[in-house]
């Protein structure tokens, strides 16, 4: 993989809106399985200067921002060999509902965007951006308006403008990356030249921390994404210093240390120190997960024999198994805007993903059926989908999929297996 600079680190020089509509709008419900894709057509952008002269550039635009829509699972794109991807053509009897007016000016090394998103039926104007910026910069611009089509749509932030984190085995070690939604602007975080694991983001974004056993053990370190090598040590206790799970407010975090002998889960506060013990000898008590109001975690313990998940209250120290079926419930992740839980399940000798509220008696429900592992799963920061690393072949790849179990697909074709995705807005 390319090194490149930090590509989240931009400043996007000119945004304003030309209008909205202000009638009130009626939103599309992204959760439901029954909900008709919308319909958007995405002609290819016309250069100012050369309006009656197709360019590369503005077909390149297009598919950009097309690709970025769709990835959304709520969009589905009309294809431009229907219509030669012409910007003057009626589509008004095609079924498309919306489409979307780009023209675009380069002067040196500047971009300038004009981009309006419209009402196919009416001919009105949803909204409208104007952006520029260097030509570096030009997918961050077009997943921003692509964010900004999801919220007209939806009511709801978009994802394009998010970021994922990796590890690969792609440089003959197991390494941290990070990239867009595209996989098209790769940043490689570590250089240890060995085994890294467990990434998880500070909730603002800016940081991420992982396990690394660069120095022959498991020790816990951070990585400042805003600078280019800034990182240092949380915790090189003895022993395991494992999948640390930050708080809301990003206070403190929870993480499983065994320097006392068993793997136990112990909160830390933001420079590293122990604040509190939470489990204690009670088996292996790993992957904590913290719920959104910051209460409550979920976490995995063999306390029972298999694996199982269980819901640890914070103010009370009560602890309560929620999973209780045959199977080995593992790797827990709370999604951030709902009480609802996704894990890995072993179900007739594969990683299915299932999902679960935390409450008693709650029945689950399995996501996936296909019979390839898959593991490791975490939510898109909108809590629509699920990343999560599938067996494919011999290797492993980064796959996504709706919580629904709709829209399942491989993202990214980067070379080696990939494991452990985490999923995060960017800073």
């Amino acid at each position: 993989m390319k090194k490149i600079f930090p590509v989240f680190l931009f400043v996007l020089l000119f945004c304003f809106p030309f209008q909205s509509i202000a009638a009130e709008r009626v939103y599309l419900d992204i959760s439901s399985s029954k909900t008709r894709k919308i319909n958007i057509a995405v002609p290819w952008f016309t250069n100012q200067d050369l309006p009656g002269t197709p360019q590369n550039f503005g077909s390149e635009l297009a598919d950009t921002l097309a690709k970025a829509l769709q990835f959304h699972g709520i969009i589905s794109i009309y294809p431009t060999s229907e219509y030669g991807g012409k910007q003057n053509v009626d589509l008004k009897n095609r079924g498309v509902d919306y489409s979307v007016i780009g023209t675009y000016k380069i002067s040196a090394n500047i971009v300038r965007f004009e981009i309006r998103l419209l009402d196919v039926a009416s001919g009105s104007m949803i909204t409208g951006k104007s952006y520029q910026g260097e030509r570096s910069l030009v997918d961050q611009m077009i997943f921003k308006f692509c964010d900004d089509v999801i919220y007209e749509l939806t009511g709801k932030r978009g994802i394009a403008s998010t970021q994922i984190a990796f590890v690969t085995n792609s440089l003959k070690a197991k390494e941290l990356f990070v990239t867009d939604i595209l996989g098209r602007k790769i940043r490689q975080v570590t250089r240890h030249k060995n085994l890294v694991v467990s990434p998880r983001f500070t909730p603002d974004h800016t940081h991420i921390a992982y396990t690394s056993f660069h120095k022959g053990n498991q020790s816990l370190y951070i990585t400042d994404l805003r600078q280019s090598k800034t990182t240092r040590a949380l915790s090189r206790r003895k022993g395991m210093n494992l999948a640390p799970a930050w708080s809301p407010d990003g206070k403190n975090f929870i993480l499983t240390l065994s320097n006392e002998g068993n793997p136990d889960l112990y909160m830390l506060d933001r420079t590293g120190n122990i604040i509190q013990q939470l489990t204690r000898n009670t088996g292996i008590s790993v992957s904590a997960s913290y719920a959104p109001n910051g209460r409550q975690f979920v976490f995995v313990s063999d306390r029972s024999g298999k694996p199982q998940i269980y819901l640890y209250d914070l103010p009370t120290g009560r602890t309560q198994r929620i999973t209780f079926d045959q199977y080995e419930n593992s790797e827990p992740s709370w999604s951030p805007v709902e009480n609802l839980i996704v894990y890995t399940s072993l179900r007739e000798g594969v990683y299915q993903l299932c999902t679960i509220k935390p409450e008693a008696d709650a029945v689950p429900t399995q996501v996936t059926q296909d019979l390839s592992h898959h593991e490791s799963p975490s939510w898109s920061p909108d809590g629509n989908q699920i990343i999560f690393s599938k067996k494919d072949g011999k290797e492993n790849k980064i796959y996504g999929i709706m919580k629904n179990g709709s829209y399942q697909r491989r993202l990214f074709d980067f070379p080696g297996s990939q494991t452990y995705p985490q999923w995060a807005y960017n800073y």
